[in-house]
């Protein structure tokens, strides 16, 4: 079915804290519609366009979290917390009438979708955990295994910028562009949806606030985050996706695949951190089959 502008639906709902901008594509579609948690924190949704496509057989909700892209953007710096963004999620289904669904969740979406899982929501048909992990330790040791790997000057400019405490100088965040453009996304150049993601994170206070001042460095709210011990609780078919040169390695997708039972791992041999755009017909063949194929098994 072609996508028309009949078939979807854009507008604001309310959530804790203020207003968040949701976009409903193939709103007509038949399936159970696909909810996605972007990553950041304060990515917005734009970098996840691509998933759009899979409107072929079912309607693909995005929305952009509270305090980026083209939601509120409160000053108020008590409102970046994971608990808020676990009942932001209830807020988006209850206003959009989301009673069943499949969820996925990037990166930092990730950790917001296992958080929500572990409250037992109802109505979860799968879940699809994109380039994530459980543990925000296990995270960063790979993240900085990756980041020893660089060339020097890059490496000893973040190191010393770090030291310094200049991590908003040009030099920091040209040198951190050699770490992203190995380990976040290995496109020449970076798409336009990507790039207005980027620029979401920039203008965003809760990048900040949550994580710090580079992807291989927190700061933040998060630290000590960690539910690799409680991932036996998700209960729903999962589907587990990364790249092989992702900045969330290995050992961050073999945990999960571990811990949940009921759950499957797809590596994507040319991609790091974004395989939805970096291999997009393998991405979405892998996601479209999934989807389907628990679909027809679920209650």
């Amino acid at each position: 079915m072609t996508q028309t502008q009949e078939q979807t639906r854009e507008g604001y709902l309310e959530a804790p804290g203020g207003r968040v901008w949701y976009r409903i594509a193939g709103a007509d579609a038949d399936g159970i519609p696909l909810l996605l948690l972007h990553g950041g924190p304060g990515a917005g949704h734009d970098y996840l366009e691509s998933l759009e496509k899979l409107t072929d057989q079912r309607p693909v909700v995005f929305y952009d979290q509270l305090g980026c892209g083209r939601s509120d953007i409160p000053d108020d710096v008590s409102l970046w917390q994971m608990e808020r963004f676990v009942r932001e999620v209830d807020a988006v289904r209850e206003g959009l009438g989301l009673e069943r669904i499949h969820l996925l969740g990037q990166s930092w979406g990730g950790f917001l979708a296992i958080e929500y899982m572990l409250g037992k929501p109802r109505g979860i048909v799968s879940l699809t955990l994109a380039s994530t992990s459980a543990s925000v330790d296990e995270f960063l040791r790979e993240a900085r295994r990756l980041l020893s790997e660089l060339p020097v000057e890059a490496r000893e400019t973040i190191e010393r910028c770090e030291a310094e405490g200049k991590t908003d100088t040009p030099e920091y965040l040209a040198a951190t562009m050699a770490f992203y453009q190995r380990h976040l996304c290995r496109m020449d150049p970076w798409p336009p949806a990507m790039m207005r993601s980027m620029g979401n994170v920039m203008a965003s206070p809760v990048y900040g606030t949550m994580w710090g001042p580079s992807e291989f460095t927190l700061t933040g709210n998060l630290e000590g985050w960690d539910r690799t011990a409680r991932l036996s609780e998700i209960t729903a078919p999962t589907l587990i996706t990364a790249g092989r040169y992702d900045e969330m390695g290995a050992s961050c997708q073999e945990t999960l695949r571990k811990g949940i039972p009921k759950s499957e791992l797809r590596i994507f041999e040319n991609s790091s951190h974004s395989a939805h755009a970096e291999e997009p017909e393998a991405y979405l063949a892998t996601v479209r089959e999934f989807l389907g194929r628990v679909e027809k098994t679920a209650v």
